[in-house]
């Protein structure tokens, strides 16, 4: 087999792979996957960060308040039960461990807001800056065609 004809091979191969490839950023009958762009990239917006900050920071809100009041009253049923009966220690050891895994979701949920906001104006920022630097692109170039019209 000559160079030429295992080159042609070789390139019809990964066209082939690549078709495949390609199928999966799609729905059968051509449409999108949840994939907004044909490249296969995720694409997300400031509206869809600020929204999952958004829920986040109400988890952390509701499960304060709601594991506030599971605690109170784990505490105070264990401390009830703990002088005639041993279940009384088997529910406050439950009570804390409760509490552990309880902050460890509420800082969980916060970390994931506070990230979202912060991305948020991160991304804003950068915007902001890479539109100032084209404005300040555009503005040199109408400077150079004024000059070569002047002269």
């Amino acid at each position: 087999m000559s160079f030429d004809d295992e080159w042609k091979q070789l390139v019809e191969a990964a066209a082939e792979r690549k078709a495949t490839q390609m199928r999966l950023n799609r729905l059968d009958g051509g449409g999108g996957g949840g994939v907004s762009t044909s490249s296969g990239e995720l694409e997300v917006s400031q509206k869809d960060l600020a929204a999952v900050g958004d829920a986040a920071f109400e988890l952390h809100g509701r499960l304060r308040k709601d594991g506030d009041l599971a605690r109170e009253s784990s505490n105070s049923a264990a401390a009830g039960l703990r002088g005639d009966f041993e279940i009384g220690g088997a529910l406050d050891h439950v009570a804390t461990r409760w509490q552990e895994q309880l902050r460890t979701l509420t800082d969980a949920c916060a970390h994931i807001s506070n990230h979202m906001e912060y991305s948020n104006k991160a991304h804003a920022n950068d915007e902001q800056h890479i539109s100032s630097l084209f404005n300040s692109v555009s503005a040199l170039d109408e400077g150079f065609d004024e000059r070569t019209r002047l002269q």
